[in-house]
This record gives C-alpha cells, structure tokens and sequence, in this order.
C-alpha cells in the first residue's frame, strides 16, 4: 500500500505518543507495523535521498501537532502526548490533519507567519500542498525545474552544429575526469577520420587506456537503431579497443540497447535525457542561479551537559 500523508498519519502519531514517551524511528516501525507495510515500502526514501519518507513523515506529523500543544517534547529526540494531546484523543476523532490545528489559536498563528508569502516567492508545481511534507515539495519543485532545464539543454544543443556537439562531449568528459587535460582531449576528439569512430579520449592523464567516441546529433523523436551501433562496435574491433561510448542527442532503439549489453567490448550508450542530467551533475554548459540552503536544529548543541 502507499505510504499515507503526514497529514493522514497525526492521528496515528497522537495514539502512539499516549503510549508513552517514543522517538521518530520507533513511531515510524510501530505504524509501519500496523499498515502492514512491506520492507521495500519502509526503506523508501525521499526523492533527494536524504531520508526515508515514513520517518520525514511521521515527523512532520509529530512537528505541526507540536506547535499545536498536543505532543511535548521532554528531552532531546522524544516527544509524547501533552494534555491537550489526550484531551484531543478522548473526543474520538476520526482524522486530525491541518485543518483541524487551525482550530487551536497557538497552531493558526504559526500556520500563518510560516506560510506568510515573501517578495521573492515564486510559485512552483508540487504535490498536494496539503499532504507534501515541505521536503517533498522542495523535491518535487527541483524536479520540475531539473525536467524543464533537461528540455532546454537539449534544445539548445540542436540548434547549435555539429562541431559545437562535439566540444560539448570534449566539455562533459574531462569534466568528469577523462582526458588529462582539455587540450589534450580536443586532439584527438573528432580527428579520427574512421567513419565509424568520431574520436578518441584517453581515460586517464596517463594514457594508459583510451576511449573511442561516436556522436550522433539527431533531433529529439528519433532514434539510433542497432545498425549503427554495430558499425561503432566493428570499428572499435579494427582498432583493437575494448571502450567505446556512444553518446546521441535523442534515444536509442531496444534493439540497439540489447545488442550492446551482450558485447565483449564495453560500451556505454548514451542517450539525450542521460547527457544533459550528467551536464547538468557536472556543471557543463549551466550555472547555479539559485540556491537554498535547509538546516537543521543541530540537537549535540542543545543536549545536556555531562
């Protein structure tokens, strides 16, 4: 089953908090207990990686009904249910979720300073704002502005020529530590004069192996089929080379993809979405515009003293 909501999951959190004193993980394994959730789900983690998506979710649950005086937090990393908490519970709710903190004076002020709009916000696509933990929309806004970004890339490569497709794969190599040097790499990228082979890198400042490079700059819908791939491979084989990496603007044919994963040579097949996501991870032909920095209470600052 999916994972619920933080929203879905306060209810739950309170119960467990009327147990006695608990933290997050224990929380989290109690519930996925009782939602009969499966390893994979309870090992699911957050688009960024970060952290599993029950824990950021039982969290949040356990933080908006702490600003509510429904849970307490005794000492660093516990928290239980306060006064108000049982008050709550003796009502019977079938749900708490935000709505129903708005309903506490204390929560309506937080709710609205926290939410409160500055004059550098800009509106995003996310998730259901009500249910996405503030993690999970910051994840899904990156992920949004990371696809656009992809898409822009991509463009901008095509409209250049085939010479510039070239020096951008010369760019992104020595950026991810092939080549030695820059100029050493742009010898001998595109001056193989074999049909079959664009160019040669050295994969280490040494030279003690290199890799051969076939581009193929095809508009996005297209596709590279096994034939060409096969022809790569049979120059590679000419030479004597064991590497080859095959890098395309657009996609590459099931046939193509199946074709190189039974090879004895290593090749590496290169698609258009797995360039720009390497240029964009590499910081070739991009820049930061924006950055956002998240922190933490660090929780060792305001432990008790020995």
């Amino acid at each position: 089953m999916a994972i619920p909501d933080y929203q879905t999951l306060m209810l739950p959190v309170l119960a467990i908090a009327a147990e006695g004193e608990t933290r997050v993980p224990l929380a989290a394994e109690k519930i996925a207990d009782r939602l009969g959730l499966t390893e994979d789900e309870r090992e699911e983690m957050l688009p960024s990686g970060k952290q599993r998506l029950l824990h950021n979710r039982v969290h949040w649950a356990k933080f908006y009904m702490s600003k509510a005086g429904l849970i307490d937090s005794p000492k660093r990393g516990v928290f239980v249910i306060s006064p108000a908490g049982r008050q709550m519970l003796t009502s019977n709710p079938s749900r708490i979720d935000v709505e129903t903190l708005k309903r506490i004076p204390a929560f309506a002020e937080f709710y609205s300073t926290s939410t409160t709009s500055t004059d550098n916000a800009i509106p995003v696509a996310t998730p259901s704002t009500s249910d996405a933990t503030p993690e999970e929309q910051i994840d899904a806004a990156h992920a949004v502005l990371t696809a656009a970004l992809k898409a822009d890339l991509l463009q901008r490569i095509l409209d250049q020529s085939p010479f510039f497709f070239e020096r951008l794969i010369v760019d992104l190599l020595v950026a991810m530590g092939y080549g030695g040097s820059h100029e050493d790499a742009a010898r001998q990228l595109g001056k193989s004069g074999d049909g079959g082979i664009d160019g040669v890198i050295d994969e280490d400042r040494l030279g003690l192996d290199r890799i051969y490079v076939q581009a193929k700059r095809y508009a996005v819908g297209s596709s590279v089929g096994r034939p060409e791939v096969q022809g790569f491979v049979g120059s590679l084989v000419g030479r004597g080379a064991s590497k080859g990496v095959f890098v395309t603007t657009s996609a590459f044919s099931k046939q193509a993809i199946d074709y190189a994963r039974g090879l004895q040579q290593r090749v590496i097949l290169i698609d258009g979405p797995q360039f720009t996501e390497l240029m964009i991870e590499f910081g070739v032909g991009v820049r930061t515009s924006r950055a956002i920095e998240v922190k933490r209470v660090d929780e060792d600052f305001f432990a008790d003293e020995a």
